[in-house]
This record gives C-alpha cells, structure tokens and sequence, in this order.
C-alpha cells in the first residue's frame, strides 16, 4: 500500500483521509438520530440542537487551541503557532465540546445530564474518521515511533511504525461495546455513559502518546497527556461508581444489609 491513499472517481482526486472524516461525521449523525428515536431524549427537540450548536461550536475552538499547544515546544515561533492552529486534535474538541455545552446549559436552566446520547455517535465517528487518518499515511502525524512488532506499518518514510490509528479504533470498539451494556445496568447513573466515554478515552490516549513522536511539555508529558489527566481527574464521582460497580459483577455475593443498631 502506498500513502497517502487517494482515490480517483472519474476526473476527481479525493484524499482518503477527507472521505473517512466527512463519512464519519454523516455516519455519526445518522446514528445520534437513530438512537434519539429508539433512546428517550430528556430534552425537547430545540434544546437538544442548541445543545448540539454549542458542542460543534466548542469542539472547533477546542480542537485547534489543543493542537497548537501541543506543537507549542517544536514551533515557539508565531509564524509557527499560525501554521499549528491549522492542526486538529480530538482530546481538543472532545473537551471543548463538553465545556460549551456545560456553558450553553446553564444559560438556558438545564439541569440534567445529556451527553449520553453522544457516546456510540462519537465511538462510530471518530473510528471512521481515524481510517482516513490511517490512509493519509504521514500526512496527518497520528502515526506511532518505529517499531520492529510484526504489525508495524511503513507510511511511506522507511521506518516500521506503529499504527497508531488502528490501536485507537479497537480502543473506541471497546468502549462502545462498555457504553452498550452499561446502559442496560442499574449501578450508573444518567450521564454515566458520557463520563465513562470521556474517562476511559483519555486514559488512552494518555497511554497512546507514550509511544508517538510528539513534542514534550513538563514531566516528559505532551499537551495532550497533560490535557487527558485534567479530564480523567475531572471525573472522579463517575470513577468511584464504576470501581463499585466492577466490583460487583465479579462477586456473585448478595449486597451487604446494614447491621441493626444495638438498643440504647
């Protein structure tokens, strides 16, 4: 395979990367939808796409002030910065969208979580478009370090490297696969689905970035790790729910009763 992939319809030269992004989007779309019909939505039809408004909104700001922190260390210069506000990350925009929709909700009284609904949309998305990113080879710099594992993939420099996008999507698989049973469960609580979403896609990427060529902040870390453990930290409430929670599909023991009170 040659990279960047591009295929060729008729007199038109399509990158595969710009296919898979714009393929993930409608996909992702199409499945919120779908769910919105068959999952009951706490939120009225206007409310729910000034929600949606503010998330697009917030995700493009946040995508692109994410990338030029993190390219911060290897272009200091503004001409520099110029150039990395052209980057997109998804941690970024992930957490961009979160907070302006926080922002839009208190604006309009709403009180109730209602990020739930984006969880499979999100997984479907953003594994599609990370297809695109595979295809585009080193073009979109979401590759990993050189590697000699046997599933290493050369992008076109010579050097067996780690798929990287490729580990993303079984990861985003995983959680989907979580995010579908956890539904169904009595431990979580409305907007659990979210949080964990959040949590456990942070704590990869953390991990994820150990092994790719980024430029580094303080502590050795990116400013993508640093980014990920702010929001993994953000999410403790929802981390102690699912400790107790795991603990207890691995014991079959009945749940504890509270002891009587002696007589006083």
């Amino acid at each position: 395979m040659h990279f960047p992939v591009i295929f060729h319809v008729g007199a038109f030269a399509l990158p595969a990367h710009l296919v898979f992004e714009s393929l993930g989007y409608f996909l992702g779309f199409r499945s919120f939808l779908w769910l919105r019909g068959r999952w009951r939505d706490p939120l009225p039809t206007e409310t729910r796409y000034l929600v949606i408004a503010a998330a697009v909104v917030g995700a493009a700001l946040g995508a692109r002030i994410l990338a030029m922190l993190q390219n911060l260390p290897s272009q200091p210069s503004l001409a520099g910065l110029a150039t990395a506000a052209g980057g997109k990350t998804i941690v970024g925009g992930l957490l961009g969208g979160f907070m302006s929709v926080e922002w839009v909700k208190r604006a309009l009284g709403v009180r109730i979580r209602t990020g739930d609904l984006f969880v499979l949309p999100l997984c479907i998305g953003i594994a599609i478009g990370r297809v695109g990113c595979f295809l585009a080879g080193l073009t979109d710099h979401t590759y990993g370090n050189p590697t000699r594992l046997p599933w290493g993939v050369d992008f076109g420099d010579g050097l067996s490297r780690h798929p990287t996008q490729l580990y993303e999507i079984a990861a985003l698989a995983l959680i989907a696969a979580w995010a579908w049973r956890a539904r169904r469960s009595a431990g979580f609580e409305t907007g659990d689905l979210f949080r964990g979403f959040i949590t456990f896609y942070c704590a990869f990427r953390f991990a994820l970035e150990v092994i790719k060529p980024e430029p580094r902040l303080a502590l050795g870390m990116s400013a993508i790790q640093w980014t990920c453990l702010m929001a993994i930290g953000s999410q403790y409430s929802f981390a102690r729910r699912f400790l107790r929670y795991a603990r207890g599909t691995r014991s079959a023991a009945p749940p504890i009763e509270p002891r009587p009170r002696a007589p006083r």
